[in-house]
């Protein structure tokens, strides 16, 4: 009987303990999840541990018992399998597959990235949305002892405008305990462009994200809807019309048993229902912008970039390989978000021979040939400029200023603040254009680009002459302005108050000839008569 109860005993223990691992962990049911083999490889190991303990006194028995002699066993074939596995999916004996991860199409920089949109170019990177997000939750006092910003601050197009948006968070534990019952409330966004912040607030609220800790946790959520779905990461997006959702991509192993990484499929969760929906990942909506992580792009382009001739070439010889510099951006091209790095060879030199655009919901990359600075060395270029200051750069974007490949970045002061912004020319690098606001920083930099000789593309400038209709102030980047509404005309022209400081005598009904280039949105004027 003792026998019977013991054995009962020890199967409880096991499937407690076992349950307890696989809640907590989580692991996929998958062969392709290392996680499962260590769920499984520990799971045995308990069960053989179990199953001698009460034979401890009994030295013989343990070393006849056909059970423990299975059980290693067991343990040695999952060890072999798993170290086989991991040798025959890594790119020592598959290069070529590994290379082929990813299409890599050359294009033509000025027919594929036209003269640059400043409405539609963000000009924060994450850090500053940070602080803005911290910032913004810090006046809410109706929420702030309760709850924090999360730290995702994900990069979307949002109804054609770059923003970032992140959920709100539980502050602690025992915050978690008061508030879960209601769930979060709300969640930020911030145009990346006006440096806008918002706390939208929800009717109904997020009731599955990462700072739940039971049933409701997002991760946890997932895996019970589906056990053998091996997920990357995780990212929070909105859809067109506000709504929080979790766009949760699923791995695809290509490559033997742990390689070879792509995503195969996309689960979109509703944040606030948990509702989910399963798609192929040519099927994803088209709002949805974070499929491929940023990271996972750059690792495929690696891989195509290191591989041409061979594994040990790139690690060797070195032939031929290409590899991604060490940071990236972001840019909104074709209402997606695209990761953009530079390209330069392994030899570790400070130039680029190039740089890519990666499609984070297609996975389509393509590369552009621009020899010129690397990026690091165009941050170094424009602090440089600023030096007794002590502002640091962003990471670049690559833009097309008046035809020329050129890097844009933000000079942020020892706050983060940002306070001026950079152009760099990429081919001449010591071409270096600093200015207190974008049109003003790029007004500096096609005047430098002339003065250097450089042919600049300009759109020929305009004349109006017309009755005022309406005078409107307002602010940008700190410094006043005008925009004046003419009669009959559709146009919005924006008056700098510094550059014309006449502008502020200007009254409805007055006639004025203004000189401007033709652009999108709204008109800059260079000139008043």
């Amino acid at each position: 009987m003792k026998k019977i109860l013991w054995k009962l005993a020890a199967v409880l223990a096991v499937l407690l303990i076992g349950g307890a691992y696989y809640y907590v962990t989580i692991p996929a049911i998958n062969i392709h999840s290392a996680g499962f083999w260590t769920f499984l490889f520990l799971f045995v190991l308990a069960v053989l541990a179990i199953y001698a303990l009460p034979r401890m006194r009994h030295v013989q028995d343990i070393r006849k018992s056909k059970v423990l002699k299975g059980g290693t066993g067991l343990l040695i074939l999952l060890a072999a399998v798993y170290v086989i596995g991991s040798i025959l999916s890594s790119p020592i004996v598959n290069a070529k597959k590994y290379q082929k991860l990813i299409t890599v199409e050359s294009r033509d920089f000025e027919e594929d990235i036209q003269e640059a949109d400043y409405s539609k170019i963000p000009l924060l990177d994450k850090d500053s949305a940070t602080l803005l997000g911290n910032r913004k939750m810090g006046s809410m006092v109706d929420m702030v002892s309760q709850f924090e910003v999360s730290s995702l601050y994900t990069q979307i197009n949002y109804q054609d405008t770059p923003v970032r948006v992140t959920p709100l968070v539980y502050a602690s534990t025992i915050k978690w305990l008061t508030n879960q019952k209601n769930g979060i409330p709300a969640y930020i966004k911030i145009d990346m462009t006006t440096q806008n912040t918002e706390l939208v607030k929800l009717e109904k609220p997020i009731r599955y994200s990462q700072s739940e800790y039971l049933n409701r946790n997002i991760n946890r959520h997932l895996r019970f809807r589906y056990p053998t779905y091996i997920f990357d990461q995780l990212s929070f997006e909105i859809d067109d019309e506000g709504t929080p959702y979790w766009i949760c991509p699923v791995k695809k192993y290509n490559i033997g048993l742990f390689g070879g990484v792509t995503i195969g499929r996309v689960v979109i969760c509703n944040a606030q229902t948990g509702e989910c929906r399963d798609y192929a990942v040519e099927d994803c909506p088209t709002w949805v912008d974070h499929v491929y992580s940023a990271d996972l792009l750059i690792q495929l382009y690696d891989y195509n970039g290191t591989l041409k001739n061979g594994y040990f070439n790139s690690i060797l010889g070195q032939k031929g390989c290409l590899q991604t510099t060490d940071g990236y951006n972001y840019l909104a091209l074709e209402d997606d978000v695209w990761v953009y790095t530079g390209i330069t060879s392994v030899s570790g030199d400070q130039s680029n021979v190039g740089f890519v655009l990666m499609n984070q919901r297609t996975m389509e990359c393509r590369y552009y040939e621009i020899n010129g600075a690397e990026e690091f060395s165009a941050m170094s270029s424009a602090e440089g400029q600023v030096q007794n200051l002590g502002y640091k750069s962003t990471f670049p974007l690559l833009l097309n200023v008046s035809g020329e490949p050129t890097y844009f970045m933000a000079l942020k002061d020892g706050a983060g603040l940002v306070k001026k912004y950079a152009m760099v020319n990429i081919q001449k690098y010591q071409n270096v254009a600093i200015g207190d606001t974008v049109s003003e920083c790029e007004k500096e930099y096609q005047n430098l680009l002339k003065v250097n000789g450089i042919a600049v593309q300009t759109e020929p400038e305009k004349t109006i002459t017309k009755k005022i209709a309406k005078v409107i102030p307002v602010v940008i980047d700190g410094n006043s302005h005008f925009y004046l509404v003419l009669d009959g005309s559709k146009e919005i022209f924006d008056v700098s108050v510094a550059e014309f400081p006449q502008a502020v005598l200007y009254e409805e009904g007055d006639k004025v000839t203004l000189e401007y280039a033709q652009g999108k949105g709204v008109q800059t004027v260079t000139g008043i008569r």
